[in-house]
């Protein structure tokens, strides 16, 4: 008996899919259990991966953690254990660069069973009551702010996200080329703090304590918020009898011809090196990343599917009021973020600096130093 234990995080959109994965592969697979775990959003996104894979056969982890990892060889390369076929269809139809994000040195270290960036949301009852529509650019979120009662414009400002928001700001701006081996251009990043300092007074109160299952349970449970230019989605809320009110999603405001430079989000499935039962879990991986339980339960379950065959399909799409369709183009043109060994240590100070500037200001030029200083100690890069 192969007995495996895998950490998720806790939400249904993570949670959820991985029992109904289980469920099916142990009915094809008697002779292995696995057992699930789950840890908080702000876990995900900044505990080490070094001790959960020492501790769990299955891990589902972000991009950022995927030069560390490989650096520290902590996990399975699975394009030494999986068909070539079977990674080809995987790149193939990765949704935006979902699959590159979890390539490292030549190998792939996790299956991108989740895809997500930032997005926009809204309530579609809300807008049409103020006889407003969904902003197309960022000219256009200031008419609305205009248009609608004070704050009801929201955004996802705890440290994390106010991090996310200043790096989406900075591609829209300044193009991919913002950042270098030395950081990020100090002007790009100015004018990117700048523009989050002048949106702060006018949006939600509470909009720097948010992370995004706050701010759309917020949004979707009561009338505070009808809008949000930047939050990472989440289809849940599309979906009918999830939540009091139907939250709608579509591609974040454009400064140029394409939704650019929203931060690219979602979850790779991958197997500890440590793991007793190697081939186990990693059948176990390729069962959930497959295209048709991807299509079929796992979004069925609650999930968020990672191959883009799920995002095109007109059954999701119908399900979801068209969640995946309606922000396809915003996932496709993501921001990945770094991901040398040590980037998170990196992400998680960065994210207090951006927190603190936007509450008590400061001179937006010296964060960007900073922040670069930081960026330069943190993974180790001489300047």
């Amino acid at each position: 008996m192969a007995q495996l234990r895998g950490m998720a995080w806790d939400h249904v959109r993570a949670v959820a899919p991985m029992r109904a994965a289980t469920e099916g592969f142990q009915s094809a697979r008697p002779g292995v259990t696995i057992s699930w775990e789950a840890r908080s959003l702000k876990d995900f996104e900044d505990y080490p991966i070094e001790p959960l894979a020492e501790n769990y056969d299955l891990v589902l982890m972000d991009h950022p953690f995927v030069g560390t990892a490989a650096e520290k060889r902590i996990l399975v390369p699975l394009d030494e254990w999986l068909p070539a076929e079977y990674m080809s269809d995987q790149q193939e139809n990765s949704v935006g660069p979902s699959y590159d994000s979890y390539t490292w040195g030549g190998h792939q270290w996790a299956l991108a069973v989740d895809a997500a960036a930032q997005v926009a949301a809204y309530r579609p009852d809300l807008l049409e009551g103020a006889g407003a529509t969904p902003p197309r650019t960022w000219d256009e979120v200031f008419e609305l702010i205009d248009a609608l009662p004070d704050q009801m414009i929201g955004m996802t400002l705890n440290p994390t996200h106010a991090y996310c928001c200043f790096l989406a700001l900075c591609t829209s701006i300044g193009g991919r080329g913002f950042w270098d081996d030395s950081g990020i251009s100090p002007e790009v990043g100015r004018e990117s703090l700048d523009f989050l300092r002048r949106l702060l007074p006018l949006v939600h109160e509470r909009s720097t304590e948010m992370s995004p299952i706050r701010l759309l349970d917020t949004m979707s449970r009561g009338d505070e918020v009808a809008y949000v230019p930047l939050t990472f989605g989440y289809s849940n809320y599309s979906r009918a009898d999830f939540a009091p009110h139907l939250v709608r999603f579509t591609d974040i405001p454009r400064t140029h011809g394409e939704p650019v430079g929203g931060v690219l989000g979602g979850v790779g499935l991958v197997v500890s090196s440590s793991s007793r039962h190697k081939q186990e879990a990693v059948d176990f991986a390729a069962y959930v990343g497959s295209r048709d339980f991807q299509r079929g339960r796992y979004f069925e379950s609650g999930g968020q599917p990672g191959h883009r065959a799920a995002w095109t399909d007109p059954h999701v799409n119908q399900q979801s009021n068209s969640f995946f369709e309606g922000t396809l183009r915003s996932l496709d043109f993501a921001y990945m973020r770094q991901r040398k060994p040590g980037y998170n240590a990196f992400q998680e100070q960065a994210g207090k600096i951006v927190h603190e500037f936007l509450r008590d200001g400061g001179d937006g030029k010296e964060v960007v130093r900073i922040l670069n200083r930081l960026y330069t100690e943190c993974c180790g890069i001489d300047v």
